[in-house]
């Protein structure tokens, strides 16, 4: 009975994959992006919020907004708090400028609900859409040289050097020698075509690092209840909502949310393959509606901007291909809930061979762009090392997008491009120049 619910809801056989196989698929993406749990509340904390508090609202705006992608959707991608999007929040908009973090999640809850609006009208999907085919291919392996040095950086392989920018860590040290040796046993299990093999990697790197004091086992047990909302549970401040100030904070909000979610989606889907014949995301609407009620649910529940998770990768990797991935993600994050103490034992340096691998993965569409015409592969070449340079997802599509209609019209093919690739290009300039 349960086998033909699923079947009915994810139509499993349509796509090629099984039920075991998305189980685990679900579990490795949630292996992947599990550090927002403890991520987000601590950097949230800095703004005066409470930290138990943003935890639960962090897994149950995760949850509510991954239930809605995996029935609505029926796509393998997760979603959570955004990084970045955490860091504006806290960094800029309330340590930086100065408003309360109360101004800010009003800001995020306004910013979700113009993305319903847009999602509703199909707004952001005519944008995706207009996105040319050479340019989401690069926007995939942009994510992947970005989440590897994510993946380096969390391990302490790489690190910032005042002289190069950036240089090796200390290769002594035993976290990073765990981080290096869990790729290389990843790899192996990898090579033998080993089912899970990342969640089995992550898993080993962890058990390894008690021993090595890298992984603290929790005191008092793995069971807890979940800490109470109420701190942070709808508290919002209206008192600015018409000022200029409020209109610039949410503008932001949308502008990084709308492109990290876009390159998400489009990175996700071609790796896995889902991309149609003219490089459409299949509902594309529904899965940006998903993101929209994330970071709505989000703002109410006490937690900054929900976005889609690049992390979505390594399940996908793990043969997901359908919603169930998504959902068994999303009941997990529930799950964390009560079992938090096991979940936060696992350390940054577990969890970054994962990610490293999973950006190897995602260069692979490299392999379908014509490299031969500069008019294409240049503003390819822009979005691949924009992403990981800036660390942002979005500046690499906004070099890449605008510097493709700059040579697309000076070098007389300007009737190639669409009326949306104009017009963002025109954004693009207006928002660097403001």
């Amino acid at each position: 009975m349960t086998t033909e619910i699923l079947e009915k809801l994810f139509r499993l056989r349509e796509h090629n994959t099984t039920i075991r196989t998305e189980l685990v698929a679900g579990i490795t993406t949630f292996m992947t992006m599990a550090y927002i749990l403890v991520v987000n509340p601590m950097i949230l904390s800095q703004t005066g919020m409470d930290r138990d508090a943003v935890f639960t609202a962090t897994a149950l705006a995760s949850f509510a907004a991954i239930v809605v992608m995996a029935l609505y959707a029926n796509l393998p991608i997760a979603l959570a708090p955004g990084m970045g999007l955490n860091a504006f929040f806290a960094y800029t908009v309330v340590i930086q400028l100065g408003y309360s973090w109360e101004m800010a999640l009003t800001a995020v809850f306004i910013e979700g609900l113009v993305f319903i609006m847009l999602s509703l009208f199909k707004v952001r999907e005519a944008i995706i859409n207009s996105i040319p085919l050479n340019l989401k291919h690069a926007i995939s392996v942009g994510i992947g040289l970005f989440i590897a040095l994510i993946g380096f950086s969390n391990a302490g392989v790489v690190v910032k050097n005042e002289s190069t920018l950036i240089a090796l860590g200390n290769l002594s040290d035993s976290g990073v020698l765990l981080a290096l040796g869990g790729i290389i046993f990843t790899g192996i299990l990898l090579v033998f075509r080993m089912k899970g093999a990342l969640v089995m990697g992550i898993i080993t790197c962890a058990i390894i690092g008690i021993p090595l004091g890298i992984t603290q086992l929790p005191e008092g047990g793995f069971l807890s209840m979940p800490p109470s909302l109420e701190p942070v549970f709808f508290q919002f401040d209206f008192s600015r909502v018409l000022s200029w100030d409020m209109l610039l904070v949410v503008f932001t909000f949308l502008f990084v949310d709308l492109f990290d979610t876009v390159g998400t989606l489009v990175g996700v889907c071609s790796k896995a393959g889902l991309l149609d014949k003219n490089g459409k995301i299949p509902h594309a609407s529904k899965a940006l509606f998903a993101d929209a009620i994330g970071t709505t649910v989000g703002a109410m529940l006490g937690t900054s901007t929900v976005t889609s998770y690049v992390e979505s990768a390594a399940g996908v990797q793990a043969g997901g291909k359908t919603g169930l991935t998504s959902l068994t993600t999303g009941f997990l994050f529930i799950a964390a809930l009560f079992l938090s103490p096991l979940f936060l034992m696992v350390p940054g340096v577990a969890t970054a061979p994962a990610l490293v691998i999973v950006g190897l993965f995602m260069i692979s569409p490299i392999q379908k762009i014509n490299l031969e015409d500069y008019s294409e592969s240049l503003p390819v070449f822009l979005t691949i090392i924009i992403m990981p340079l800036s660390y942002s997802i979005s500046e690499g599509i906004a070099f890449g997008m605008l510097s493709y209609v700059l040579i697309k019209v000076f070098t007389g093919k300007w009737k190639s491009v669409s009326w949306v690739m104009y017009i963002l290009a025109l954004f693009f300039i207006i928002r660097h120049l403001l």
